[in-house]
């Protein structure tokens, strides 16, 4: 049964991953529609024939990989729980009658088990990224980086995982309703001290030195209403030749972010409309409207849980080496749920961020007037990061939760174009 059931799991992967191989490499048309053409928005026009050919390449491999990741992170989970590697891993864990003490053993080996099976991937989009111009980072520097975020998650995953359980033996109905409300508090709390506590442990983060442009940007949250008094930069060259802004944290503990790269590879225009797009983030309340989009998703997708898991148990429990939700070596299936959950509502919560996105490029044109700089901002961002400005279909559903550059670009040359 075991042997079977393992190669069925094994040979679906396999047929998928050459689908979506044909699908990606072969079949999908990332082309410029010919109507734009030579258009701003045309990589054409602003890539080389080798940025354009590189492009090409690094996003197909790219896509192809996001494709097929999730999918065999369910064949991994399945693995795990048909050999009985979660059992056993729960049997060496029992040493010690403390609970804590015996849930932090479990997720460690399950979560070191998981590292070692996903670091060659790791290793590979790494070395990708590398190869293509994308990252700077030593191999030192990349395996401290992953170190620390094993060890990040891992002391998040006891605390969370330790409580879910425990409301599961307490209540194996309704632990879904207490896990969704103590939920809201705990995510609100991750949110709060990430910026000061978790983002500094990958780099270092310090008061804008060009205090000429941070007076820029602060007028420009003064006009929008926003009450900011400092902008942070964050040493990104040793790491990446990519650009990027953000705005992280809530309430007093928020923060405007700007990455070195941008302020070395920008205009001081190109520079205040990207602050303008994430000011525009902050005056539509967009970080508020995730978080209640992610409390929504939490109360389906927990309430999904509790009623497939179980179910899943009684059906298959034997296959699965699970005879109760109640013990611990049960999370991989409901790891293994929640991601195929998660994977299959993507596209809508895609759909709201491309939105959301579209909403605050409007905000920073309405906000400097400066709509060259956006564009030429655009461009930029696009060469920095070998992007693909106009995805399939598919790939825009399920990978951007950015409008293509494609779209950005010509959103902005007809708004030019209406204004004459």
């Amino acid at each position: 049964m075991l042997k079977k059931w393992g190669t069925r799991a094994v040979l679906a992967f396999i047929l998928y991953a050459i689908a979506m191989y044909v699908y990606i490499f072969h079949l999908s048309d990332g082309g410029i529609p010919e109507i734009l053409k030579g258009t701003a928005g045309d990589p054409e026009t602003f890539m080389t024939e080798r940025e354009l050919l590189l492009s090409e390449e690094y996003s197909k491999i790219r896509n192809f990989l996001f494709f097929i990741i999730t999918p065999f992170e369910w064949l991994m989970y399945f693995v795990i729980l048909v050999s009985g590697s979660s059992f056993i891993f729960e049997k060496w864990s029992q040493v010690t009658k403390w609970r804590i003490v015996h849930n932090s053993i479990y997720l460690f080996l399950l979560s070191f088990l998981t590292f070692i099976i996903f670091f060659p991937i790791d290793y590979v989009r790494y070395t990708l990224s590398r190869g293509y111009g994308i990252s700077t980072q030593n191999f030192s520097s990349w395996m401290r980086d992953n170190v620390v975020d094993f060890w990040v998650n891992l002391i998040i995953t006891i605390v969370v995982i330790s409580v879910l359980y425990w409301l599961i033996k307490k209540s194996e109905k309704k632990w879904w309703f207490y896990a969704w409300l103590l939920t809201i508090p705990f995510s609100i709390f991750l949110m709060y001290i990430q910026p000061v506590i978790i983002d500094p442990l990958y780099n270092e983060f310090y008061p804008l030195k060009n205090k000429d442009l941070e007076a820029k940007i602060l007028g420009l949250a003064e006009q929008a209403n926003i009450p900011a008094d400092r902008v942070y930069e964050v040493n990104m060259a040793d790491k990446t030749n990519a650009l990027n802004a953000y705005v992280t944290g809530v309430g007093d503990n928020s923060r405007i972010v700007l990455w070195d790269t941008t302020l070395n590879r920008l205009t001081e225009e190109e520079i205040l409309f990207i602050m303008a797009h994430e000011m525009g983030h902050y005056v539509e309340k967009h970080i508020y409207i995730g978080i209640a989009g992610y409390l929504v998703m939490m109360f389906v997708g927990l309430w999904l849980i509790s009623k497939i898991m179980p179910w899943l148990i009684q059906k298959h429990g034997d296959l699965l080496k699970v005879k109760s939700i109640r013990n611990i070596h049960s999370l991989p299936l409901l790891l293994l749920i929640s991601s195929f959950l998660l994977f299959f509502s993507n596209p809508i919560f895609n759909a709201v961020s491309r939105y959301q996105e579209t909403r605050a490029d409007q905000f920073a044109i309405e906000l400097v007037d400066n709509p060259e700089a956006a564009i030429s901002g655009f461009q930029k961002l696009s060469k920095a990061g070998l992007s693909e400005v106009n995805p399939p279909t598919i790939v825009k559903w399920f990978r951007y939760t950015h409008p293509p550059m494609l779209e950005r670009i010509n959103s902005i040359v007809e708004n030019i174009e209406s204004d004459y």
